[in-house]
C-alpha cells in the first residue's frame, strides 16, 4: 500500500465532490481518505487522517480556499495542495501560489489533463493550467526584481529611487546632501550590481518592482 497517495478533497458543492472523487478513482494508486465541506473541516481533517494531497475548492461558502491554505501551511501540513477552482482570476492565482498552493488547475479542464497534472504536482513540480502559466512567468519576474533590488545598500537604493524621479546627479547630491562625485560612484555601482547600462533602465527596473 505504500504506492497508494491519500487525499483529501475540499469542497462546499456534494456534486462537485462527487464527481471529482468519480475522477480520481481512474487512478489505482489514488486514496480518498476524507471530504470536507469548509475550511475549518479540512484543516481539522488533515491533522486527523494526514493525507498526501488536498483538492482544495477556491470559493467557498464562510472561510474561503485562500484561508483554509493560509491556516494549513501555518499548521506545517506537509501534503501537496492544489488548488481546484473555476476562477482564472490573475490575483487569485498569485495569491494562491504565493502563499503554498502546489498547483492551480481549473474545473473545467479535461478530466485526462487534470488526471495528468496531479499527478505532475505529486512529482514535485509546481502545475497551473495552461492558459494561465503567464502569470508564474509575471510571478518570477517579480521575484528576480525584488532580489535585484535586495542587493543593493541602502544608498545605493536611496539613488536609484531619485533617478527614478529624473534627477541629475547634481540634482540627487543636493538632496540626499553628499557630493556629486559620490553619487556617481553609486550609479555607477547600482548599474554594475543590476547588470544593466543606462540610468533609464535602473529607472524602469525600479519603477516595475512590485509594490
Amino acid at each position: 500500500m505504500s504506492n497508494v497517495t491519500r487525499i483529501m478533497i475540499v469542497d462546499d458543492h456534494p456534486l462537485m465532490r462527487k464527481g471529482i472523487q468519480q475522477l480520481l478513482s481512474i487512478e489505482p494508486s489514488f486514496l480518498v481518505v476524507a471530504e470536507a465541506t469548509n475550511g475549518i473541516e479540512a484543516v481539522s481533517y488533515a491533522k486527523k487522517v494526514h493525507p498526501e494531497l488536498i483538492l482544495l475548492d477556491y470559493n467557498m461558502q464562510g472561510i474561503s480556499g485562500l484561508e483554509t491554505l493560509k491556516a494549513l501551511r501555518k499548521d506545517n501540513c506537509p501534503a501537496k495542495i492544489i488548488i481546484l477552482t473555476v476562477s482564472d482570476n490573475k490575483q487569485d492565482v498569485i495569491a494562491m501560489i504565493n502563499q503554498g498552493a502546489d498547483g492551480y488547475l481549473l474545473k473545467d479542464s479535461e478530466p485526462e489533463l487534470l488526471l495528468s497534472n496531479i499527478i505532475k504536482v505529486l512529482s514535485g513540480k509546481l502545475i497551473v493550467t495552461d492558459k494561465l502559466t503567464a502569470f508564474l512567468d509575471e510571478l518570477d519576474q517579480e521575484d528576480n526584481i525584488r532580489e535585484k533590488l535586495a542587493n543593493l545598500t541602502k544608498r545605493e537604493q536611496q539613488i536609484i529611487a531619485e533617478v527614478a524621479k529624473g534627477l541629475s546627479n547634481k540634482e540627487i547630491s543636493e538632496s540626499l546632501h553628499i557630493s556629486e562625485g559620490t553619487v556617481k560612484v553609486h550609479v555607477k555601482s547600482l548599474l554594475k550590481k543590476l547588470a544593466i547600462k543606462s540610468r533609464v533602465e535602473a529607472a524602469v527596473l525600479y519603477l516595475q518592482q512590485p509594490k
